[in-house]
């Protein structure tokens, strides 16, 4: 049995990944849940039969020794944590954010050494995602030409109460980096490595430190140019993906998660089809079970790099106001440590 830990038992632990640990029992047990909050880690495992609690996670490893830890903290501890985890041994599974800067996610890969780390990025794995990566590869759409990508969800003051939020100490960023992560992570996993971004940004109803809200124009390795917006402004929510081809259009809507359903598909001709393999909806679940798969194999998981590039490039474009190229953000960029470019005020 492969020995898992929950680290940090607020909501996304019990809703998320719980469940998918209970789709893996025939081969994953949880053995410890952690939190400084005693009572709230006493609850919770209480709720789901964890046999151990505790509220030190080095303490828990010295003495469970897991061999992967569920990362569902603050993304301002996830750097620190995951180091910890890696140089104990046990893999790690961490939430999106994984990092607070491109500098934070290169100190995790740089502390894997048997053990490795990955990121949660679970539209890559719901039913459509892979077969629309592999048609576009296999050219049988057409070349790639336009994309959009929308992030449109809604997120009152009272979410931003949270002691951690909307600060760029603790948070990192807004919804460019904690919520429209996801939907331009699945769009780089459609059409490959991005050339260039061009971006604004601001903090218009908010009272925060980062943006609510960021649009920007993204062009791709292979000519395509998207368009992505990510905001927390939206009173009708959506997620949205759209993929012109030369031969079809395919579409994704959804909110947090997707089915077959979602997807729709418009062709140019009769001769191009979209018959993607039937499967559950995009989930922790699906992707755990690849994760699993991975750690049996000794195949190491992605810890999604060249989105976080992507969400760093974003923001050195809105804030100085210039194109920013994959690959020119190096350690001696400011935006390297820090996605506000250690500009502390940056949205008035």
């Amino acid at each position: 049995m492969i020995r898992t830990a929950i680290v940090g038992t607020g909501g996304i632990a019990g809703i998320c990944h719980v469940p998918a640990l209970r789709t893996q029992a025939h081969r994953a047990e949880i053995v410890a849940a952690v939190d400084v909050d005693a009572a709230r880690a006493e609850a919770f495992a209480a709720e789901h039969g964890v046999p151990a609690v505790y509220t030190d996670l080095r303490t828990m490893l010295q003495e469970q020794s897991p061999d992967l830890v569920h990362l569902c903290t603050p993304p301002f501890l996830h750097a620190e944590q995951a180091v910890a985890c890696l140089e104990s041994g046990a893999w790690v599974w961490c939430e999106k954010p994984v990092a607070l800067s491109l500098a934070e996610l290169d100190r995790i890969r740089a502390a894997e050494g048997p053990a490795a780390a990955g990121a949660v990025f679970q539209h890559r794995y719901g039913p459509g995602a892979r077969y629309l990566r592999d048609r576009i590869t296999a050219g049988t759409l057409g070349r790639p030409l336009v994309a959009q990508c929308v992030t449109a969800w809604y997120r009152d003051d009272a979410y931003y109460g949270v002691p951690w939020r909307g600060t760029w100490r603790s948070e990192g960023g807004g919804p460019t980096l904690g919520h429209g992560i996801h939907q331009m992570d699945l769009m780089l996993h459609a059409l490959g490595a991005w050339a260039e971004v061009r971006a604004m940004a601001g903090r218009l109803d908010r009272d925060v430190q980062t943006e609510d809200v960021s649009a920007a124009l993204v062009r791709f390795e292979n000519g395509a140019i998207a368009t992505v917006v990510n905001s927390v402004l939206s009173p009708r929510e959506e997620s949205y993906l759209r993929f012109d081809l030369t031969d079809a259009t395919v579409e994704l809507r959804h909110l947090y998660g997707y089915s077959p359903a979602d997807w729709t598909f418009t062709a140019r001709s009769p001769g191009v089809t979209w018959e993607p393999p039937d499967g559950p909806p995009s989930s922790h679940a699906a992707q755990l079970a690849d994760l699993l798969d991975g750690y049996e194999a000794g195949i190491r998981p992605d810890l999604g790099r060249p989105t976080m590039e992507l969400v760093t490039a974003l923001y050195k474009a809105a804030i100085t106001g210039l194109p920013v190229r994959r690959g020119e953000i190096d350690a001696a960029d400011p935006f390297y440590g820090s996605l506000n470019g250690g500009r502390p005020e940056v949205f008035r």
